[in-house]
């Protein structure tokens, strides 16, 4: 626990020092006696947490230092201490700003000691009220908490821009592990809404049977074991926002109930008759083409006009350049402050290694792949050899002597054509090859479905 810096001014040295020999009984208090007011305010830059001030001091009154302490540091609590008993200076003294007003006598230290207790722990709601304000701006500030300066996220930088200005609806498209979730917390923590819930529902993880009690929530005695009444995830969200993560498996039944809430901004709990008015910003993320799930029939048409409002689409991670290695130092830094280790360098064979990964895991998989190699890597240097990927997803390439170099290479270029939806230019530049070379190979092999 940090020290709490204390001031004393007191012209009376034996007063003063008996004060002072009291209060150093706590060891987490940094006493400072003075016995004049000037060399207090000459003092004010060491920013005490309290001031002990003496009303009667020789060189200047009280209450004028008093004044001369707040206009320097209106945050510094300062304690008068007094031997005039009089109910219209100490009223004047705590209207001028002064946390306490003390009578000196027998019961002076005790009463010293109580007030800056209290005091203390006030400063202490404060700083725990800071501090909790400087984390939320720090985590949710979207420039910081979005890593990026590729051509790509800057599109995204963008569209959030938009999206906080008004209440819109947001529909964020992406693959598994972009980060849907971190831009719909952006875009809500730097909202109007900022102080009001954050509600995150994920479709995929709730059961078909309780998906309508969740969104809605239920009357004691509803259904068997309805026991007590339970908000829904709309009313909980009240004022601020509810985020509908894969919001594509919602089950096509309940889909028309969703839409008649969204029309209709009201909600009825289960097995109630109370309409429920709601003020609710929706935010909607799924990593499927809602286009395409609503020409296969698995999602009301109707509802995908009203959820779709300002698309935001995350680009994956092998499409943004050299944004990987701004997010890799981004998640060391990130690792070694949590575990209080030492700064963690990355070598150029490192680098180049991550660089040339496809990242099919995406943000998600990045930070998976950095925190094992800051616990693996040695000399506080992660080198390539602590570099593993371990992606399901990814295609190895396994060495074979029945093959020749050009049905590897054919290989390749297949995989990637396949990763980037059949786009030759897009596969020609990540491999650096010549776009001819990709059209001879879908000509010889005779692909299908590539323009």
């Amino acid at each position: 626990m940090q020290a709490l810096k204390i001031f004393l001014v007191e012209d009376d040295p034996f007063f003063g020092e008996a004060i002072k020999f009291h209060l150093t009984l706590n060891p987490d208090y940094d006493i400072k006696l003075f016995q004049t007011g000037k060399e207090c305010l000459e003092k004010l830059y060491l920013k005490p947490d309290i001031i002990c001030l003496d009303f009667g001091l020789p060189d200047i009154s009280g209450d004028m230092l008093l004044k001369k302490i707040l206009q320097v540091n209106n945050t510094i609590a300062v304690i008068m201490i007094s031997g005039q008993e009089d109910i219209e200076v100490a009223v004047n003294c705590l209207k001028a700003g002064a946390k306490d007003y003390l009578v000196k006598n027998n019961n002076t230290k005790d009463l010293l000691w109580n007030s800056i207790i209290k005091i203390r722990e006030t400063l202490s709601l404060q700083n725990q009220v800071e501090e909790l304000k400087e984390k939320l701006e720090q985590k949710f500030s979207f420039e910081n908490t979005i890593i990026g300066q590729s051509d790509a996220i800057k599109d995204v930088f963008k569209k959030i821009e938009k999206a906080i200005q008004s209440n819109i609806t947001v529909s964020i498209s992406g693959e598994t592990g972009t980060g849907k979730e971190v831009v719909a917390k952006a875009i809500h923590y730097n909202s109007e809404r900022k102080n009001k819930p954050f509600v995150a529902v994920n479709m995929a993880a709730i059961p078909r049977d309780l998906v309508e009690s969740e969104f809605f929530g239920h009357e004691k005695g509803a259904f068997t074991g309805a026991d007590n009444r339970t908000i829904g995830k709309f009313e909980q969200a009240e004022g601020g926002t509810i985020f509908l993560d894969e919001i594509a498996e919602l089950d096509l039944s309940l889909q028309s109930k969703l839409l008649r809430v969204l029309q209709e901004r009201e909600v009825t709990r289960i097995g109630g008759t109370t309409k429920i008015k709601l003020n609710v910003r929706l935010i909607i993320a799924t990593h499927k083409d809602l286009r395409q799930e609503v020409l296969k029939g698995n999602f009301r048409e109707d509802l995908y006009y009203r959820v779709i409002g300002l698309p935001v689409e995350l680009p994956p991670l092998r499409d943004r350049g050299n944004d990987v290695l701004l997010l890799t130092k981004h998640f060391i830094d990130l690792f070694t402050k949590e575990n209080k280790m030492k700064a963690i360098g990355l070598t150029k064979s490192a680098q180049a290694k991550l660089l040339k990964y496809s990242f099919p895991g995406n943000v998600r998989e990045l930070k998976s792949v950095i925190d094992l190699a800051c616990v693996m890597c040695d000399d506080q240097q992660i080198s390539e050899e602590n570099l593993t990927f371990n992606s399901l997803k990814e295609t190895d390439f396994f060495l074979s002597e029945s093959k020749t170099l050009k049905e590897y290479t054919s290989e390749i270029i297949i995989h990637f054509l396949k990763q980037n939806k059949n786009d030759v230019l897009k596969t020609a530049k990540q491999l650096d090859i010549g776009k001819s070379t990709i059209y001879n190979l879908i000509q010889s092999v005779q692909l299908k479905n590539i323009p």
